[in-house]
């Protein structure tokens, strides 16, 4: 019993000491880990305040539009780009910006926005149907090596048949009707049968044919 006892003791005084050696770090483990804790909360508190913020921005930008209220439009787009960069609600907002531009001739000022909106995306496949609507402005540029340069810049498989497209009618302005012919030919071979667009690459084909009979 008394060899128990002494155990106990000898035992106890080793936590004790232990404790006096790294009670001071264990202490600040345990407030750094709580402090880790909450601030990983509040960020995500605010995180979610911020993208519903951008979002009742967004809905107003909307309404605004809906109402034709241009100075109200030009304040609520720049407030998204402003203050909500980082959402895609600014890119959203940028990018029919942009679609306004393209509408009123401004082909410059749309492809200014683009760009923005391409650089702010955060999502692959928003970045890359803005990165398209770009090379489209390209082309109604007439810049159609600048178009195809953009969209070759397009990387992965998706969207093949909007890149074909794209790229046959830069080529078509190029004066390339060969290779436009094929660029057409793959985009309509990436699209299901169904697909609405496929209709509209067949007329550019058919197109190219006539000419190409009419210049023989």
């Amino acid at each position: 019993m008394a060899f128990d006892v002494y155990d106990d003791y000898e035992q106890g005084e080793r936590v004790q000491q232990w404790l006096r050696k790294n009670g001071v770090s264990i202490i600040v483990g345990i407030v750094l880990g709580l402090v880790l804790i909450f601030g990983w909360q509040q960020w995500k508190s605010h995180k979610a305040n911020h993208n519903e913020a951008a979002g009742a921005e967004y809905q107003a930008l909307q309404v605004a539009v809906a109402a034709s209220k241009t100075t109200e439009i030009d304040v609520r787009t720049d407030t998204l780009m402003k203050d909500f960069s980082d959402s895609s609600y600014a890119v959203f907002a940028v990018g029919e910006r942009a679609q306004r531009n393209v509408i009123a001739g401004k082909l410059d000022a749309a492809l200014a926005d683009l760009e923005w909106a391409k650089a702010h995306a955060k999502d692959e496949t928003l970045k890359t149907l803005v990165t398209l609507r770009s090379a489209q402005v390209q082309i109604a540029q007439n810049k159609p090596n600048d178009a195809i340069a953009t969209v070759d810049g397009i990387a992965g498989n998706t969207f093949t048949s909007l890149k074909q497209e794209l790229r046959g009618d830069a080529l078509v302005k190029l004066g390339r009707s060969d290779d436009a012919r094929k660029a057409y030919q793959a985009a309509i071979s990436a699209m299901s049968e169904s697909a609405p667009q496929r209709g509209v690459v067949q007329s550019k084909l058919d197109d190219l044919a006539v000419a190409g009979k009419q210049g023989a």
